[in-house]
């Protein structure tokens, strides 16, 4: 674990200036929380200032990095959680088309990757790579969520979607502002 952190750091320290520059050209500023996820290690990162506050295993796509419309994988670059869904819910509630339905998951259920417990739904902000026409990631309904398949949590399994384990959505809900950045890479 500490050479996971301690690639992060570096990671972070090299992306800094372009990751300025890059938010700049967008006329944002980096939230004093963010969040970096790493596609290549399926993990996420709750980040303050410099330093990494908390570190969670997610899993992403699947069908690996892009963001064409109807490719179910995972898009990068700077987004923005733009809404966040499910405040109060009990872990496990499900959620269709963005709703909590009133219902919680049972492990008899046949569906597959079901949406759980929070969603922060993300906004990309970069015009040609995750914003625009037919890529783009809040029309594409991207999340970061709860999921039902925790089993496979650490590995490449969703739609599209960042999904972590449902008591860790919940303390990352309860950790990160809507409206703040959110780095996939």
């Amino acid at each position: 674990m500490e050479y996971t952190l301690l690639i992060m750091k570096i990671h972070n320290f090299l992306l800094n200036k372009l990751l300025q520059e890059r938010l700049i050209a967008l006329n944002e500023q980096l939230s004093e929380r963010f969040l970096y996820v790493t596609i290549e290690l399926q993990e996420l990162y709750l980040v303050e200032k410099d330093s990494i506050i908390s570190r969670y295993n997610v899993s992403t796509s699947r069908y690996g990095k892009g963001n064409k419309e109807g490719s179910f994988k995972t898009p990068l670059g700077i987004h923005k959680i733009k809404e966040k869904i499910g405040d109060g819910a009990p872990s496990g509630r499900i959620f269709r088309d963005r709703i909590d339905t009133g219902i919680n998951w049972s492990a008899n259920s046949k569906e597959e990757n079901v949406i759980l417990t929070r969603i922060l739904r993300l906004e990309g902000l970069e015009e040609g790579v995750n914003r625009g026409y037919g890529i783009d990631s809040f029309e594409r309904y991207i999340y970061i969520h709860g999921t039902s398949n925790e089993h496979l949590i650490g590995t490449p399994m969703s739609h599209g979607c960042i999904c972590m384990k449902n008591n860790d959505i919940i303390e990352l809900f309860d950790a990160i502002k809507e409206g703040s950045i959110v780095i996939i890479n």
